[in-house]
């Protein structure tokens, strides 16, 4: 069999006429095999109790080959499910989502992330997926393209489609000082989303890149960034986020979110330098309030960034809690239309129990208590507990009321899909503890709900069950599951 070497900006690839194909760059198709392929030399992955382990190192190809090489099945699996979610809601075909990565996204990147991303699709290409960059980048976008950018292209360009809201994901806090036990930081953060991609959520990344610093955090297969945002670098940052419900706005001419999310986490040292990457460039998509922690100094803030307006509380002795509401005043008027006095919603019943148990437990939050806050079933607006959508750890597929904030019908199969936590001294060790699946330890069987509710026989081809692991702990250059 003949083969030739073929060499592209940071790639040498070897090529024969009996392997896959894969799109590199925006175009043009190359055949690409790897067989032992130098660049997975200090990769390696293993499974745990739910979660995949990827251990990726190198420079930004490298990294990205290791992250498509390693987790093919999943990120061909995990698109799959994007796909259906994204098309589902939007009214609008794939191909619309990839020419917005193509003609929108990419060109803004910087070349350190393009270079990182061709790497995934090699990766992919040299395990048998074939995709393009078009796709990658679409993937990386899926919290951005679908929820923020559709909306505002459809009001500008007057195209008729289904009623699309920015959701609001996620329950989380940070707190330090006088609330916790030993003084020093502690943050825990539960994703909220779509069982059926929520299920996939299940990627444990140490990223040791060539340039900035280590990076562990949770992630989607396929995505370079966290994107449900729960992570820690070895400069001391600690980093969560919870969605802004209801937020309005795009500026196409921004960086894509999930590149500035992923650069803060890798190049920060403070938070103001988080705080200046987000900025920079800032698209609107994929609003959030950022909790962060400076573990070095103990103080910890809450970055609240719209598109128009933004804002940042710091403190050294407190807390701060998201569930999906904005506070500044301006970001609620200009950049939301979420009413903040409305008890009933999910953002403002969890919002009234972080408040509650915050101040019942001041002077007593650990890791221990933040697992329990976790899993939390209490239903504030009815005083009552119940595992439902106003529940920290939610559960919308049992509620007859859904989220109209996030136009989630009555059952949708949504809500808390897994659970992490850290305080400083683990944040210093790189390390955290997460939980794959509801963290109150409850499983959701898709058969049973799909036959309860075929309404939701869309996600059928995608929708799986949703077991829930223990808890477990996980450090940087872990080589294999611990005991």
């Amino acid at each position: 069999m003949s083969r030739r070497s073929w060499t592209v900006p940071g790639l040498t690839l070897v090529v024969s006429g009996l392997v896959l194909a894969a799109f590199l760059g925006l175009g043009g198709e190359r055949k690409v095999e790897v067989r032992d392929d130098p660049r997975l030399a200090k990769a390696w992955r293993f499974d745990q109790n739910g979660w995949i382990y990827v251990h990726l190192e190198g420079s930004p190809s490298a990294i990205g080959f290791q992250h498509g090489a390693l987790l093919a099945g999943e990120i061909a699996d995990g698109l799959k499910s994007v796909k259906l979610s994204a098309t589902h809601s939007t009214g609008k075909d794939w191909e619309f989502f990839r020419k917005a990565a193509r003609q929108m996204l990419w060109p803004r990147m910087d070349a350190e992330y393009q270079e990182e991303i061709l790497g995934i699709v090699e990766g992919l290409s040299s395990k048998g997926v074939t995709v393009d960059v078009s796709d990658v980048v679409a993937l990386n976008a899926f919290e951005e393209l679908p929820d923020y950018y559709t909306p505002w292209y459809n009001a500008k360009y007057k195209v008729p489609g289904p009623k699309i809201t920015s959701p609001g994901n996620c329950s989380a806090f940070v707190a330090t000082g006088s609330y916790t036990k030993d003084g020093r930081i502690v943050i825990a953060h539960n994703n909220w989303t779509s069982y059926m991609n929520g299920e996939r959520w299940r990627i444990v990344f140490d990223l040791v890149p060539a340039k900035g610093h280590r990076i562990l955090m949770d992630g989607y297969p396929g995505v370079i960034t966290s994107d449900d945002d729960f992570g820690v670098n070895d400069a001391g940052l600690m980093v969560t986020e919870t969605t802004i419900t209801q937020f309005a706005g795009w500026d196409p001419n921004g960086k894509p979110e999930f590149e500035r999310s992923r650069k803060a986490l890798q190049y920060a040292e403070s938070i103001d330098d988080y705080v200046r990457i987000m900025l920079d460039g800032n698209n609107g998509g994929y609003a959030n309030d950022w909790l962060l922690g400076d573990r070095k100094t103990g103080e910890i803030a809450q970055f609240e960034l719209g598109l128009k307006h933004h804002r940042l509380w710091r403190t050294k002795d407190g807390y701060y809690v998201g569930s999906n509401f904005a506070s500044d005043p301006q970001v609620l008027a200009e950049d939301t239309t979420f009413d903040p006095k409305d008890r009933a919603s999910s953002p403002n019943a969890r919002r009234e129990r972080w408040e509650a148990l915050m101040k019942a437990s001041k002077g007593r939050i650990d890791v221990a208590m933040a697992k329990v806050f976790m899993a939390d079933h209490t239903d504030a607006f009815e005083g009552k507990t119940d595992a439902n959508e106003r529940a920290l750890c939610g559960h919308t597929d049992v509620s007859p009321r859904g989220v109209k904030e996030w136009e989630w019908g009555p059952y949708y199969p949504g809500g808390a899909v897994q659970g992490k936590a850290m305080d400083a001294g683990m944040a210093e060790a790189m390390t955290f503890t997460a939980r794959m699946g509801h963290p109150c330890g409850e499983d959701f069987l898709a058969e049973p709900f799909l036959k309860a509710h075929p309404e939701y026989a869309w996600q059928a081809p995608a929708l799986r069950d949703m077991k829930a692991g223990a808890w477990t702990t996980f450090s940087a250059n872990q080589k294999g599951p611990t005991r």
